[in-house]
């Protein structure tokens, strides 16, 4: 598999040039075998300029529910009896690790801080502290690659988590993060994590974090509540609050690595830790539009992008919406994406 390294900007049109200028790094919001197989994750990191991989569960059950190209990994799965949710887990993580090695050249010339992919633990553990950890240090063995994220819900139950994952020495990508109130508690869960994993004789510099703060559903909800306000005033702020509560959230984290917490964390290691990340909903156009593209750009925000049109033609048509998309054959999954708890095996 290539390995891949950093385009010059030279070679990237120019907008997207521009976004890495200004040091938006573009993620995209997709991962398939196809996608590795086919040589299009690889061209989308030289001719796009895709620096890093986010998946979840639903991404990788639509990709298992079409083609043949998890067909060979299914028979020797079902060959050796391997329970449902063992297979579906020895898929993704194989989807993973290939990414990781594919992006690997790319982590190492950015010194880390490009070249991730993120593996999310089970939707269906969300409110389990206990369940969320056990699963994140599952998949973290499993992958076995220093460029991995394990992406954590920032629920309630998901921020002590996030600290035990992180003092684990887990790099850990947050999701799900709204309100300000909630950034904060993801600061100092991670922080938390950085000072027991230090005690515990991790190197800080191997650790890492980013927090994916949403953006387009913020406005997504806020709007309707303008629209129902009915005034121009309101209608005026359509498209704006989403924006404004990221920079808040920016100002928070330049807050807080400016503490004496911090700098005692990163004194031994000055690390990439709990960079702010900037969340786009997967339903929003694949090219940012210069207001959610560099209104609210900072030298440690990433944009994610969901698939290219090609594929998302492949992916998204639903008929209704819990079915699989439209002429192909769906393999047996639960309503979280994962496929149906028991001992069932592939035989």
């Amino acid at each position: 598999m290539t390995n891949l390294s950093t385009p010059d900007s030279a070679a990237l049109p120019a907008p997207i040039a521009r976004l890495r200028d200004e040091g938006v790094a573009i993620w995209l919001d997709d991962l398939s075998r196809e996608l590795l197989s086919g040589g299009e994750l690889a061209r989308l990191v030289r001719e796009r300029g895709v620096v890093g991989v986010t998946s979840n569960p639903t991404i990788f059950a639509s990709a298992m529910a079409q083609g043949h190209a998890y067909d060979d990994q299914l028979r020797t799965l079902a060959a050796a009896g391997t329970a449902l949710d063992d297979a579906a887990l020895a898929l993704m993580t194989q989807d993973v690790r290939d990414a990781c090695d594919l992006l690997a050249g790319l982590h190492r010339s950015s010194g880390g801080l490009d070249g991730r992919v993120s593996l999310e633990v089970a939707p269906s553990l969300a409110r389990d502290t206990a369940g969320t950890v056990a699963m994140a240090k599952q998949l973290w063995t499993m992958v076995d690659r220093p460029n991995l994220y394990i992406k954590i819900p920032a629920t309630a139950e998901g921020l002590p988590a996030i600290a035990d994952a992180t003092a684990a020495g887990i790099n850990v990508n947050v999701t799900l993060i709204f309100s300000l109130d909630r950034y904060r508690g993801v600061l100092d869960a991670y922080q938390e994590g950085l000072e027991r994993a230090r005690s515990a004789g991790h190197d800080l510099a191997r650790i890492d974090s980013v927090a994916s703060f949403f953006v387009s559903r913020v406005d997504t909800a806020v709007d309707k509540r303008l629209d129902a306000i009915g005034t121009g005033e309101a209608a005026a702020l359509r498209g704006t609050i989403a924006i404004a509560n990221a920079r808040l959230a920016y100002r928070i984290f330049a807050e807080t690595t400016a503490t004496d917490r911090w700098q005692d964390l990163a004194r031994p290691a000055p690390a990439r830790n709990a960079r702010c990340g900037r969340r786009r909903a997967s339903r929003t156009r694949a090219t940012p539009t210069p207001a959610t593209s560099t209104s609210s750009s900072h030298p440690v925000l990433s944009t994610r992008c969901p698939a290219p049109p090609s594929r998302r033609s492949r992916t998204t048509r639903r008929s209704p919406a819990t079915r699989s998309p439209v002429g192909t054959t769906r393999r047996r999954t639960g309503s979280t994406g994962w496929p149906a708890s028991g001992s069932t095996s592939l035989r």
